[in-house]
């Protein structure tokens, strides 16, 4: 005979299941609303508090990406902890970081440091269809949602969901019942001109906030008695506010939303409830204010529990029904544990799948998780190559399944380059310069690249380039270079001009490389060079060089930031052999060999808000003639404050920096959008002609002070320099790099 306390166990949850079933079935609405979603949590909070079952489930925007985190089978404080951890900031946000960038990628960034994207294809100019591709959005996605399958049928969740979006073709309503719920989040949330469109089932999707911001319609239709639907929107604003472009263009989307949301509160019968939190003066955009939203959609649901109270179940039928949900979410929360059988491509671009395959560096017969397949996924998005990059899982009998989904950019393969520079020292010579690309990709099977640039302002530069990579994995490349150059060049006596020359050069780089790792190349090549200095005021004749030799290059580059970095380490070195002629009408100067090194090097270690750089480099010519042009250069910002930029030139250089920079806005002053450093330096260099002996005691010894950040157009300082020998100056730059 069973024991007494099992009978009536059995019983209660017999009872409790024919409860269950004569019961109304309750559906639980959570409208869009940006940052303010955080409400949905305190509602959800309130009613687990209060044993209300949810039977069916649906939202749009952030409403949408509640509820499907809660039809996983998560409850209200699991929702709780994974959003409010969650760096919404960064999802709005699709930049490669510069330290995962290819050591190609990154000169390329900080010459072209204008973010661009504008491309050319079919006769015609081709730009995205959102300032964002969602990217970092749907790996934010990713995260709260962990690596679940696509699914055939929401049903399948702990609780049935749905997710609204728009139909950006017709502006219907679409509501999503199957497939990724990744997607599904981000297609609903997916604001129209902001982020691109999400393409679901051959449909182009953006926020259901305009179709649809209060699904009540579908959750009745999915069968649903019982409403509880929760109004986030955001109210009209007074006239007086309507005072800019933005302003008026957020009144129209909150009209639009407004509109959407009263047709469905028309729906609301006298048992379903409206739960309204007073949320109107919270941003949707602010998510530091999280928390003070879900204060205020727990209140909000307080006072509605009166009317709340009567959908409240017994504690055993909640209890059955909570492990119901725990159990229905198993089946494939413990798939996530599987090991995957095979990695599928869904490749629709034109990198080719050995080296998309390599750079994931996933396995079968591995256990993915999270941390795992987004540091795979940002190896391949830093190629620098993709619109989008997608994963999603299906489970089978033997294991997992990932198909990597690849999208090449929508506005390549050809791309318009866009940099500049503004340089000022208070003097009469500030510089300013633009630099313009024009880069076909894509021209062969292994990825050729023509590039064809031009430099205006202070200095002139006509190139045109093609890269040539050599293997299907990039690895080996060819490189050929030709540029016309046309400067002027500035000769310093000390820091006061002397004169100037004006020098045009015709160079021809043929080079063989080694992508050894992403931030490291090796190269070895030719290089020859012609070209005239001319000044009529003090050269009676034009005067002709020419030289032509070899040249070996190593590279390597982890910096998080080219100016103020507070990781890694840059290191170039070059070798040159030339052979180097020089006339001037008809005088030849005896030709020569030379052999010359060129060194750099700057790398960071920092604590917490403190960043300590050091900055070094070595010119060495060793040459049998007594004549070159190939100088170092020396003088600026950070490269011996206090003088003009490059005053001071020589075959010869050493210079050293330490450098310490304190991260004083985001530690003091609580910015997020851009750091603010205030920094220090201490510098040491010199030049030395040929004649000269290379001597330390002959340094010239500098400092400076500091105020700079990094911008969406590259670094941007102020500062103050000067030299042991008295000269000094003040800087003001955009764009530079340090």
């Amino acid at each position: 005979m069973l024991p007494r306390s099992l009978v009536l166990l059995l019983l209660a949850l017999v009872t409790a299941n024919l409860a269950a079933a004569e019961r109304p079935k309750i559906g639980l609405v959570l409208s869009g609303g940006g940052a303010k979603g955080a409400a949905h949590l305190g509602v959800l909070r309130v009613l687990e508090e209060h044993h209300i079952p949810v039977d069916y489930i649906a939202g749009t925007s952030i409403g949408a990406y509640v509820a499907g985190m809660y039809a996983l089978g998560y409850s209200a404080a699991e929702v709780e902890v994974i959003m409010m951890h969650a760096d919404w900031s960064s999802g709005y946000s699709d930049t490669i970081p510069r330290q995962e960038l290819s050591y190609r990628d990154k000169v390329q960034r900080d010459q072209y440091n204008i973010p661009l994207n504008l491309g050319y294809r079919d006769g015609a100019v081709q730009t995205p269809s959102g300032l964002l591709r969602g990217q970092t959005m749907s790996q934010l996605l990713r995260d709260s949602t962990d690596l679940v399958e696509q699914f055939g049928d929401f049903d399948q969740l702990a609780i049935p969901y749905r997710a609204v979006a728009t139909d950006l073709e017709t502006s219907l309503a679409v509501v999503l019942g199957n497939g990724s719920l990744v997607q599904a989040m981000q297609a609903s949330a997916t604001v129209p001109g902001a982020l691109q469109p999400a393409l679901i089932d051959d449909k182009l999707l953006v926020d259901g906030g305009i179709a649809n911001n209060m699904p009540v319609d579908v959750v009745k239709a999915m069968g649903a008695d019982i409403i509880i639907a929760v109004d986030i929107g955001s109210p009209l604003v007074e006239k007086d506010k309507l005072n800019g472009t933005l302003a008026v263009l957020d009144q129209l989307s909150t009209i639009l939303t407004n509109a959407s949301t009263e047709r469905q509160k028309a729906l609301l019968t006298e048992d379903d409830i409206l739960i309204r939190p007073s949320i109107d003066g919270l941003s949707t955009t602010d998510f530091s204010l999280m928390p003070q939203a879900l204060a205020l959609g727990r209140e909000a649901t307080e006072a509605q529990l009166p009317k709340l109270q009567a959908l409240s179940i017994g504690a055993v039928e909640y209890a059955q029904y909570t492990q119901d949900k725990i159990h229905r979410s198993r089946v494939w929360r413990d798939e996530v544990a599987r090991p995957l059988v095979q990695i599928a491509f869904d490749n629709q671009s034109k990198v080719s799948e050995s080296l998309l395959r390599e750079t994931l560096g996933l396995h079968e017969g591995e256990v993915v998780g999270k941390a795992q397949l987004n540091e795979a996924i940002n190896r391949i998005y830093s190629l620098n190559k993709f619109e989008r990059i997608d994963a999603e899982f299906k489970d089978t009998a033997a294991g997992r399944v990932l198909t990597l989904t690849t999208k090449a950019k929508s506005w390549g393969p050809n791309y318009f380059q866009l940099g500049f520079n503004w340089e000022d020292d208070f003097t009469l010579d500030s510089s300013v310069s633009l630099d313009t690309a024009f880069v076909m990709t894509d021209l062969t099977d292994n990825g050729g690249e023509w590039r064809n640039e031009l430099k205006l302002g202070f200095e002139k530069m006509l190139g045109t380039e093609f890269y040539q990579p050599l293997d299907r994995d990039q690895q080996f490349y060819s490189r050929s270079r030709y540029q016309y150059e046309l400067k002027n060049w500035v000769l310093y006596d000390a820091n006061t001009r002397v004169f100037t020359l004006d020098k045009s050069t015709h160079r021809l780089d043929l080079g063989l490389g080694y992508n050894y790792v992403e931030e490291g190349i090796v190269e070895l090549g030719v290089t020859g060079e012609v070209g005239t200095i001319s000044n009529d005021a003090i050269l009676e004749d034009d005067f002709e060089l020419k030289s032509w030799g070899g040249y070996l290059k190593f590279g390597y580059d982890s910096l998080d930031s080219i100016s103020f970095p507070t990781r890694g380490n840059l290191v170039n070195v070059t070798l040159y052999y030339r052979q180097e002629r020089y006339s001037e009408g008809e005088f030849d100067y005896e030709p020569g060999d030379s052999y010359q090194v060129v060194a750099d090097w700057k790398g960071v270690v920092s604590v917490g808000s403190h960043s300590f750089v050091g900055k070094a480099s070595y010119t060495r010519m060793l040459t049998d003639s007594d004549f070159t042009v190939n100088f170092a250069e020396l003088g600026g910002f950070l490269n011996l404050s206090g003088y003009h930029k490059n005053s001071l030139a020589g075959p010869d250089k050493v210079f050293g920096a330490f450098i310490y920079q304190y991260d004083l806005g985001r530690d003091v002053l609580g910015m997020t959008e851009f750091p603010l450093y205030l920094g220090a330096s201490l510098e040491g260099g010199n030049v030395w002609q040929l004649d000269e002996k290379v001597d330390l005691s002959e340094l010239i010894y500098s400092g400076s002070l500091f105020l700079g950040t990094d911008t969406a157009l590259g670094p941007a300082a102020l500062g103050f320099g000067v030299s042991d020998e008295g000269e000094n100056a003040v800087y003001l730059f955009l764009g530079k790099n340090f």
